[in-house]
């Protein structure tokens, strides 16, 4: 018996040992004929002669790559790596020195609602009361009565802080309500005509997470603040499909002009606003550009967190990659208001409005019920918080429901992520948390608005607490950078420059020097950290072999950019095609 045992297992480890080395022998024939595939390939695309920055932490920098079928078959150094695929079909782009880069991912923009707002009243950078009522009386010239009259991105502390009111338009616009949105989109001016249409009086209530403005007297003045805009949503009329789908065009190409290939986008989702206007976008405007061949940079969406179980059942049937295109992300809530709008919820009150603290726009309860469903179901979670009491309560909700659910590589994200408490930026790194924030925000925002941040805050806390790139970064924390597009302007070289050297105008030194970052760091926060922080990584965010091929040729040399971090965008590929000019 005990023979026959040991005969057994000898059996038994002879057979091991045989498929093990078939096994060994498929393993090999198949590394062999992937690379005799790939020696024998013939590139689409060679890019020579470059000073190419990667993204991967593997092989930084090459001179050369090579491009088959939309995504990168090599990447070195031109003799010893793409020499051998060129062909004589190949094309050669020969740059002559210039800076090759990933293409750039915005981790943070409303991409219809941008494109919807460049054919609207802009705003933007408007710096006195005059050019601010000019805007809208030249808009309304051309509006029949009756017809609104929408459009935003004014900045009140480009002009001093006064804040406008209704009786600033009123006089021109007697026949057409009026709806403009401040540039953080959690205030709208709304003139009288709109008031009286949405039934706003001195009687009205605040709605739950929002706020309306109000005289000494108690008369509305104009201003609503996030939840109380949605009291005039249903007098405003439907945008047509037609109209999003040529704001998706529009949008589309200010981002490859500025060397954006992917955004992250959370919609038309604001304080407010309907649930179904991101699903009718996916629907109406998305699914179509893909199918009719009509979409330009790939995009991942991120849908109202209210909404989690539909795009549960979505992935469930679809997976998370639709096409080469669209990628479903996530859920995204809200914690609390902007600090433009002295809406951001913070410890200790706003140093102009003593008795503010912000507004939790969503009940904590609420939030949480939804992450843990969401985050149970294998979805990713995204919390917008920009005051530091936001902050917190969201990484300890998000601790809370980790804890719950389990260990797994969930990823949660805050949005924006603005001002912390102490101690707080370690946490990021302790709960694996994403920092997505809006850098961008500064050199349009917060660096125009530095004297406004400590005006709101005060001194100390203006400068000790907010934008902690570097000490995120230091906590291990994801640190992914984004625009917030239309809120700030979509401009990742912009916002690089900003980052490595955050000195607001006027001033002479660096606000916080000490969180200032490298260009290295500063480009990954644009391309691989933040494929990262959207589970994107395997398709995006590096130039390695197997991933799309896009890329942005700049301006100039390394040198030059690393010296100021200031360049421009010369061309941006898409696919290993060239999508601008």
């Amino acid at each position: 018996m005990k023979l026959f045992s040991l005969l057994s297992a000898l059996l038994v480890l002879l057979i091991s040992v045989v498929s093990l080395h078939f096994l060994q022998l498929d393993y090999w024939s198949n590394q062999r004929r992937s690379l005799s595939s790939q020696s024998s390939a013939v590139a689409d695309l060679v890019v020579t002669n470059a000073f190419i920055y990667t993204s991967d932490a593997s092989l930084p920098f090459a001179d050369s790559m090579a491009v088959r079928n939309g995504r990168i078959l090599r990447v070195g150094n031109y003799s010893s790596v793409v020499q051998d695929l060129r062909r004589d079909g190949t094309k050669e782009l020969n740059l002559e020195g210039k800076v090759v880069v990933p293409g750039f991912i915005d981790s943070h923009v409303h991409l219809i609602f941008g494109g919807l707002q460049m054919a609207q009243v802009e705003l933007r950078g408007v710096n006195n009361k005059d050019e601010f009522v000019r805007r809208v009386q030249e808009a309304v010239r051309t509006k029949k009565q009756g017809s609104w009259v929408l459009g935003g991105g004014w900045n009140n502390d480009l002009w001093g802080g006064e804040l406008p009111v209704a009786s600033w338009i009123d006089d021109i616009t007697p026949y057409n309500p009026v709806l403009l949105s401040r540039m953080d989109g959690h205030m709208g001016l709304a003139n009288s005509m709109a008031l009286r249409l949405g039934g706003i009086t001195e009687y009205t209530e605040d709605p739950n997470g929002g706020a309306i403005m109000k005289t000494i007297s108690g008369e509305p003045n104009g201003l609503l603040v996030d939840a109380a805009m949605k009291l005039l949503l249903p007098w405003i009329p439907e945008v047509s499909v037609d109209e999003r789908r040529e704001a998706l065009v529009r949008a589309s190409n200010l981002a490859l002009m500025r060397g954006v290939t992917t955004v992250v986008d959370f919609g038309r989702y604001f304080p407010g606003s309907s649930l179904e206007q991101s699903w009718e976008d996916f629907s109406g405007v998305y699914r179509w550009a893909d199918t009719s061949g009509k979409m330009m940079i790939r995009v991942c969406l991120y849908f109202p967190m209210e909404t989690w179980s539909r795009l549960l059942d979505l992935i469930s049937k679809t997976g998370r990659a639709l096409s080469q295109w669209i990628y479903l992300g996530g859920v995204k809530a809200f914690a609390d208001g902007s600090l433009g709008s002295n809406s951001a919820l913070f410890y200790e009150p706003y140093a102009d409005e003593p008795h503010n603290y912000g507004i939790q726009v969503t009940e904590l309860e609420s939030i949480f019920n939804m992450t843990m469903a969401s985050d149970r179901s294998g979805l990713q979670v995204a919390v917008h918080a920009i005051g530091d009491k936001a902050n917190d309560l969201i990484l300890d909700m998000y601790q809370s429901v980790g804890s719950t659910n389990g260990m797994r590589d969930r990823r949660f994200r805050i949005e924006h992520a603005q001002h912390l408490a102490p101690g707080s930026a370690a946490r990021f790194g302790e709960l694996g948390i994403v920092a997505s924030m809006q850098d961008g925000w500064i050199p349009d925002h917060l660096l125009d608005d530095a004297d406004s941040a400590i005006k709101k805050l005060g001194l100390d806390r203006a400068r000790t607490g907010s934008y902690l790139f570097r000490s995120l970064l230091a906590s291990n924390a994801q640190l992914a950078f984004g625009s917030d597009w239309p809120v700030a302007d979509i401009n990742p070289l912009g916002s690089i420059r900003t980052a490595m050297k955050r000195i607001p105008p006027g001033w002479e030194s660096a606000w916080i020097s000490s969180e200032c970052l490298t260009l290295n760091d500063a480009l990954n926060a644009y391309t691989i950290s933040a494929a990262r922080a959207s589970f994107l990584e395997d398709d995006l965010g590096s130039l390695s072999p197997g991933k799309m091929a896009d890329f942005v040729v700049l301006s100039n040399s390394w040198d030059e950019f690393a010296a100021e971090g200031s360049s421009s965008v010369e061309a941006t590929y898409v696919g290993g095609l060239q999508a601008y000019p």
